[in-house]
């Protein structure tokens, strides 16, 4: 994959990142008054998605540095991520009250990490498989 591509994604991670870490954390600490506007927020769904945007910013560097733990922490995140959303599901089917935007953004949260993270798998495969087989062949000239 062209390196400008890379960057992008790593400039996604980190943006949805930074977005994810100030608007959970605005929740979590009660910060801007961002709890009245969020209305009926599940406070373990709005910490598993502040964990997550750590998750990402991490994953951000890693990508572009080519670190292996990239994928790993992303895939931890859909992990986290999977789980939230099952123990939500969980909580709506116990009448417990929510936000209908919850369920969209847990859904397009949990998919986008997964796709990311088998992006960076696929990447991050590539770029060591590439440069391990440059390397051996300059040695072996």
């Amino acid at each position: 994959m062209k390196r400008y591509k890379v960057f992008i994604i790593a400039a996604f991670l980190a943006l949805f990142g930074l977005l994810t870490v100030f608007m959970g954390g605005s929740v979590i600490f009660d910060l801007f008054g961002i709890r009245a506007i969020e209305g009926n927020y599940v406070l373990f769904v709005v910490w598993a998605n502040w964990i997550c945007g750590f998750f990402y910013l991490f994953a951000a560097y890693g990508l572009v540095n080519q670190k292996r733990w990239t994928s790993k922490l992303l895939f931890a995140a859909f992990f986290l991520l999977a789980i939230t959303f099952i123990a939500f599901a969980i909580h709506i089917l116990n009448g417990r009250i929510y936000e209908r935007k919850t369920v969209f953004a847990m859904t397009f949260r949990t998919i986008i990490t997964l796709v990311v993270a088998i992006a960076s798998s696929m990447i991050i495969q590539k770029r060591r498989s590439g440069s391990s087989d440059s390397t051996v062949s300059t040695l072996s000239s």
